[in-house]
């Protein structure tokens, strides 16, 4: 047996590989992408994108969750229960995509939304018939054959896309790409583990025990939703579609450090804690500080490094089209630090059955972009929409600290250590870019 120090070891090692190799493909995509499509084309397809995703997530059972979690997650009667609840939200979520179609499309006054978030809805279709055998490889940590298919299920679908644009710059053939990478990943879940399939099942006690764990995770999947993605549904709202489109690329390239420690936390810190869930606090408290360090500092040099050259980045690998994009991200890098702190430690307290917590922090989260994002852009503008946005992570790690000490699991003291590092290594990147001739990168 290998023991789980060297499963979380490996799934790290993977994790990256994967998530460095979709970051490459994704970041060439999108530099081919904004060559061939005009930024109001990446400003609708986000708002339709960032619906369909609301609408997942308001719907979320975590059931994925659950077969990760659960004491039943390998047996063939909870796995065969878990996808049909999957298909039978994938259909629940694309009939909501039709009902909110007519409204969303006269709320941004876009004739064109009539029919985009009805296509990129059936994504949701294919997608809930997909294999639970892609969380069975989580639960057991075996992320090296999951990699590679998540892998060449990437360039499948970005090669898709970049074929669609080039040969028709039609809105609609771009819509219909989402479609396909559903087909993708659908097709292709179901040959990752030999001699795995599912079929439609209905086990009373499997059911009850995803809904009772998915109950709070329903309440915080719909309030991490809120808390992620209403910036640029209100963006879409306050600024036009071509500005939103800009938005989202320096958004995309000051979040890499935030969705590595995403990856990180799902799907190799969840299935590792979880797998020790049954010590003291105490305990597992020492088990997880120690590693949680050397991943902070580590992060930390990596984001300092984000902050220091990303503005120079963009300015040299896109048009002035993007101009804007320049002075957005090393604003928007600068709090993605409140989400290392947040993803590195929040799934100990999933992982002890406490999810209410995620749902109180993604709401903190929500609160501040809602209120303070109009308040500050009617304010100061765009700037000052900007600073909210890059700062709205702190609530979410402020009340995420509070649920951590409460259960005994507090980590106070690093985060102050770490953050200090954090700003050491920041002030040197600076000093050695302004002598380098560069100056500042926010001005």
């Amino acid at each position: 047996m290998i023991s789980l120090k060297k499963l979380a070891i490996r799934g790290t090692i993977w994790t990256i590989l994967n998530y460095g190799t979709a970051q490459v493909i994704r970041f060439a995509s999108n530099l081919i992408l904004t060559r061939l499509l005009i930024p109001e084309y990446f400003g609708l397809i986000t708002v339709v994108h960032t619906l369909r995703i609301g609408l997942e997530l308001f719907s979320d059972l975590g059931i994925a969750q659950s077969i990760i979690n659960s004491k039943r997650g390998d047996e063939p009667a909870f796995l065969n229960t878990a996808w049909t609840l999957q298909a039978i939200r994938g259909l629940l979520v694309w009939i909501f995509c039709l009902l909110i179609t007519f409204p969303v499309a006269k709320f941004y006054n876009d004739d064109r939304l009539l029919w985009l978030i009805p296509i990129i809805g059936l994504y949701s279709v294919f997608d809930g018939f997909t294999s639970t055998s892609i969380h069975t490889l989580h639960r057991r940590m075996d992320l090296g054959k999951l990699t590679v298919y998540e892998i060449l299920l990437n360039v499948f679908a970005q090669s898709t896309l970049i074929i669609m644009a080039w040969l028709s710059r039609n809105l609609f053939f771009i819509a219909t790409t989402a479609v396909i990478s559903a087909i993708y990943k659908m097709v292709g879940s179901t040959w990752l583990i030999r001699g795995y399939s599912n079929r439609f099942g209905w086990d009373r006690d499997a059911v009850q025990e995803i809904l009772s764990f998915g109950r709070w995770m329903f309440i915080a999947s719909a309030l991490m939703f809120l808390a992620e993605q209403a910036d640029r549904l209100i963006l879409g709202k306050l600024l036009s579609f071509q500005f939103l489109g800009i938005y989202t690329v320096a958004y995309t390239l000051a979040s890499i450090p935030r969705e590595i420690i995403k990856q990180l936390s799902y799907k190799v810190i969840f299935p590792t804690i979880s797998n020790q869930a049954d010590l003291a606090r105490s305990s597992l408290r020492a088990k997880i500080l120690p590693k949680r360090r050397l991943m902070l500092m580590g992060f930390a040099v990596l984001l300092a490094a984000l902050v220091a050259v990303g503005d120079l980045i963009i300015a040299v690998l896109y048009d002035k089209r993007y101009a804007d994009a320049v002075w957005m991200m090393p604003i928007l890098c600068s709090g993605i630090w409140f989400s290392l702190l947040f993803y590195t430690i929040s799934p100990a307290l999933l992982a002890i059955g406490k999810p209410l917590y995620a749902a109180q922090s993604n709401l903190a989260r929500f609160v501040m972009i809602s209120v303070g994002l109009p308040l500050a852009f009617f304010r100061f503008g765009i700037l000052g929409a900007i600073i909210v946005i890059a700062f709205s992570d702190l609530p979410l790690y402020l009340v995420n600290l509070y649920g951590l000490w409460r259960e005994k699991l507090s980590c106070i003291v690093q985060d102050i250590q770490s953050t200090a590092f954090f700003l050491v290594v920041l002030a040197l990147f600076l000093i050695i870019r302004n002598l380098l001739g560069f100056g500042f990168p926010i001005n």
